[in-house]
């Protein structure tokens, strides 16, 4: 009778797995997208952003790093790119270099995962 007992039961364990343990989960499907995800859909990732981008960014353009970049970046937020060339204690040739390179900055607005301490300086990269 043991036997007959336990035999049914490793039956109904067995059924239970293939039938109950392969069911779909019920919780809603949910994207996730955070600040940086909807950054990197603008125009941020082509240009410099001037209110988000830190100064690792900057190397790229020849005479800003790590100088003239230090300068931009503490002197944002902007509204506008043109407005960098305001920033008090430019050169001549510092002010020459933002004007040649106009057209490889953009101006979103500020967004807190890319702002928030002191990153934009030293975001910990060293390579």
């Amino acid at each position: 009778m043991k036997r007959l007992i336990n035999g049914l039961l490793v039956v109904v364990l067995i059924m239970g797995v293939f039938f109950w343990g392969a069911q779909p989960s019920q919780a809603a499907e949910t994207t996730y997208r955070n600040n940086a995800d909807v950054m990197l859909q603008t125009e941020f990732g082509a240009k410099i952003d001037l209110n988000n981008t830190n100064v690792r960014a900057f190397r790229k353009l020849r005479g800003f790093y790590p100088v003239l970049a230090q300068k931009i970046v503490k002197n944002a937020p902007y509204d506008e790119v043109k407005d960098v060339l305001n920033i008090p204690g430019l050169s001549e040739t510092q002010k020459e270099r933002l004007q040649a390179n106009l057209e490889a900055f953009t101006v979103l607005d500020a967004v807190d995962v890319f702002t928030e301490g002191d990153d934009r300086l030293n975001n910990g990269i060293y390579d």
